[in-house]
């Protein structure tokens, strides 16, 4: 508000002021008071706002509307995220008698996730003799809850126990939480027998403390008990038989469901896509005479988590003809990781339009899987452009930004970005690391990607995993260090994969070490022996060599194994969609065509003096 005063009237009862009002007695006054005030309250925007008003409630509130206008007031504190503020206002007031302010406080503190404050209130409360009441614990107990306070909570169980609450269901419901969060399904079982009235939520309840402790024996056997079941209650029931992988019996639950809604349709939905039975879910979603937003992302997502990335375009189409649905952040992030799988980069850029069109510019999660789009289709540029437009990022933004910068080989830019990251105060984590330690290696800046591993747990405290050793394996077998990259690999606390040797094997191919090619090719044989790439590239690598006979009996062991090298596939993008084929397929409708073509651009290479390796191409055809 541009003019403050406007907002914050001065309010002094005067003789004036009554008279023109018509007031004739003290109640009608204290009545007037309140009623101004609760108004400013509640018409409050911004904390400037918020300290005019208590300026007001000082000079004009009596004790009564001290203890009424303040509660509202400590809970505007609270909204407007000025918690600290509400602390200092209730420590300055006179009488703090009243548990209805306690609540508001310890209900804001929960409110704005400061859980340890709240127990803290409670103490001071208990100090001052202040009796807590029904509405009290809970908030307490929720607060335990969420910041894993077990020993508290037992505290604020004595205290229930002490006060008259140890039958009450809503302490008794929050102390089930407290208790199976902590594992102890047996103490919530215990609270659960003591409560004298049991609602459907405390049924609830225990049914998830069952479920959140991998008993579902157990929780179905209470569910079966349950003397009422509302749908959240039946839904929380199919959801474990799903997360369990049984869906015959999620499916059962669902058909003699009474209470069937589009929710109840949505997680059996979900259900189905995430146990990757596609047709399942293909068949519900088409039985289903309602669908909302979750109903076409279940499907959109069901496609997306089973890699039919043609049919998540495709659903995306049909949703968009649907009036009454409009996509949400959750659908375009599917449908541009279906872009960047599929190389789709014309209907990638079609989706980003959308996208800016329909007010999702600055989402994060959009942003972030436009940039892992246009990176995976080799836009590095275009990913940088969407980067530099975000308002705000996140730590999925800076990772997804410098791991598509370091893959594409501009180690540069990733370490600047990464140096940006940390002045910026976004904390790197093991996803950040793989990044720089990529860009390390593919600039050959080994004693700095060495110093930067080190830094992981000196001054991050982040674990390595195995790929972080792989990219400093990979670091300095790049360099051509393949004596320290093999003793690197001997002195980690990690056993190395086959990942690592293939790393290591394809160095001492590049560095002409046979002997490393033969331990490599050990090493890889011990951890896959039926994997044919290996024979074949260590084949290649004796070929290189001019080492036939080692050739010859590598080809022999490979043949022994009895499999068959899986071949790579490329995929182009034509008018009629996406195409993907493989090295001399010939599953294509257009064939033929498509030969002829290959056979006059080879004849064009070799007429330009290029050399190719297209022998098998009947060229005389």
């Amino acid at each position: 508000m541009r003019n403050n005063t406007q907002y914050s009237p001065s309010f002094e009862p005067s003789v004036s002021m009554i008279a023109k009002l018509g007031i004739n007695s003290a109640s009608d006054i204290v009545r007037t008071l309140e009623q101004k005030l609760i108004s400013l309250v509640q018409t409050c925007k911004t904390p400037k706002q918020l300290r005019q008003i208590q300026s007001q409630i000082i000079v004009n509130a009596t004790d009564y509307q001290n203890r009424l206008v303040s509660s509202l007031f400590l809970s505007k504190c609270s909204e407007l995220k000025q918690i600290n503020y509400a602390r200092e206002v209730f420590d300055q007031l006179p009488d703090r008698r009243y548990t209805s302010l306690w609540n508001v406080l310890s209900k804001g503190y929960l409110q704005n996730d400061v859980y340890d404050e709240v127990m803290v209130l409670f103490r001071d409360m208990l100090r001052e003799n202040v009796k807590p009441n029904c509405y009290t614990l809970p908030v307490v107990l929720k607060s335990c809850c969420k910041s894993l306070a077990l020993k508290e909570g037992e505290e604020v169980h004595c205290v229930a126990i002490k006060n008259g609450f140890k039958s009450n269901t809503y302490v008794g419901t929050n102390l089930i939480d407290l208790y199976s969060g902590g594992g102890h399904v047996g103490l919530a079982y215990r609270v659960f027998t003591d409560m004298v009235l049991r609602n459907v939520v405390s049924w609830t309840a225990m049914i998830n403390a069952y479920v959140a402790n991998g008993d579902l024996i157990s929780a179905r056997e209470l569910f079966d008990l349950a003397p009422e079941r509302d749908v959240v209650l039946w839904n929380r029931m199919i959801t474990a038989h799903i997360e369990s992988g049984d869906m015959v019996e999620a499916m059962n639950l669902f058909d003699v469901m009474p209470c069937k809604d589009l929710m109840s349709y949505n997680t059996l939905l979900n259900g189905y896509a995430n146990n990757g039975d596609v047709e399942g879910c293909e068949r519900l979603f088409a039985a289903m005479q309602d669908r909302n937003i979750f109903s076409w992302n279940g499907l959109i997502g069901g496609y997306a988590h089973n890699g039919r990335f043609n049919e998540v375009l495709d659903a995306f189409q049909r949703m968009l003809k649907e009036p009454d649905v409009q996509p949400n952040d959750a659908t375009l992030v599917n449908v541009s990781s279906a872009c960047a799988r599929l190389g789709d980069l014309d209907y990638g850029k079609w989706m980003h339009k959308y996208a800016i069109d329909n007010g999702y510019r600055g989402n994060v999660y959009v942003c972030n899987g436009l940039i892992d789009m246009y990176a995976k289709c080799g836009l590095v540029e275009c990913a940088m452009d969407v980067f530099k437009s975000m308002d705000k990022k996140d730590l999925i933004s800076w990772n997804t930004i410098i791991n598509a910068l370091a893959v594409h080989g501009h180690g540069a830019d990733a370490l600047s970005l990464f140096s940006e990251m940390k002045n910026a105060g976004e904390k790197p984590d093991g996803i950040t690391f793989i990044g720089i330690l990529c860009a390390c290696s593919h600039m050959g800046l080994v004693e700095e990607g060495v110093a930067l591993f080190r830094s992981m747990t000196n001054e991050y405290a982040i674990e390595p995993q195995i790929e972080h050793y792989g990219c400093v394996v990979d670091l300095l077998a790049r360099g051509g260090l393949l004596e320290q990259a093999m003793e690197f690999v001997h002195n980690m606390p990690i056993k190395a994969d086959s990942v690592i040797w293939t790393s290591l094997l394809a160095a001492s191919r590049v560095h002409k070490k046979i002997e490393f090619v033969e331990l490599s090719l050990q090493k890889l044989i011990k951890l896959d022996p039926k994997n044919p790439a290996i024979y074949v590239t260590v084949s290649n690598i004796y070929g290189e060599d001019r080492n036939w006979e080692e050739r010859a009996r590598l080809k022999v062991a490979m043949r022994n194994t009895g499999s068959k090298k899986v071949p790579g596939y490329s995929a182009v993008e034509t008018g009629d969609g996406i195409v993907e084929f493989y090295a001399f397929d010939e599953s294509h409708s257009k064939t033929e065509e498509i030969y002829h073509a290959l056979r006059g651009l080879t004849k064009l290479l070799w007429l330009s003096g290029y050399e190719t390796e297209l022998m098998e191409l009947d060229l005389e055809s």
